[in-house]
């Protein structure tokens, strides 16, 4: 089965509802400050999730609180090393189409925290992405959750 990018407005509507539902909070957030989402049961309820975006790459880090990556059920892998010419090869539930069609995958660099990184696609086989840029082989990777955590960084519930 080949799945589609959606455009813009689709990715974000599915994709926030998706998130918030799953995690049954709200989104805090201010102009030039970190977004976050807080509990909505209690302003000292550990927060699910903290959206921190770097001003010079437009790209968050995402840390999640350990029930937030339990009621999601996130799933990781790592990158392997490609074949037939591709640097790396990663499943292909791990791989999101922004607005304009570009390819990433979420990585996870530290426990409970996760960050976009660009995938330059050469071809996909079947369940496979064969890339020649992308994570490094042995990068953890988001392979189910991974629409969740976009919604999260682009704050797309308001």
């Amino acid at each position: 089965m080949t799945r589609r990018p959606l455009n813009g407005r689709q990715a974000a509507a599915g994709v926030a509802s998706s998130l918030w539902l799953a995690l049954g909070l709200f989104l805090v957030s201010g102009c030039s400050q970190p977004a976050s989402v807080a509990s909505s049961t209690s302003s000292h309820a550990e927060q699910a999730a903290k959206v921190e975006k770097n001003s010079s790459t437009g790209i968050a880090k995402i840390t999640l609180s350990e029930k937030a990556i339990s009621r999601l059920d996130l799933k990781t892998t790592k990158v392997q090393a490609g074949a037939g010419g591709a640097a790396i090869r990663l499943p292909y539930e791990a791989l999101l189409y922004d607005a304009k069609g570009a390819t990433w995958v979420y990585t996870n660099p530290e426990p409970r925290v996760y960050q976009r990184q660009a995938v330059t696609v050469t071809r996909i086989e079947g369940g496979t992405v064969f890339a020649s840029a992308g994570p490094s082989v042995g990068t953890v990777i988001v392979t189910t959750a991974a629409a969740e955590l976009f919604g999260a960084e682009f704050d797309t519930a308001h």
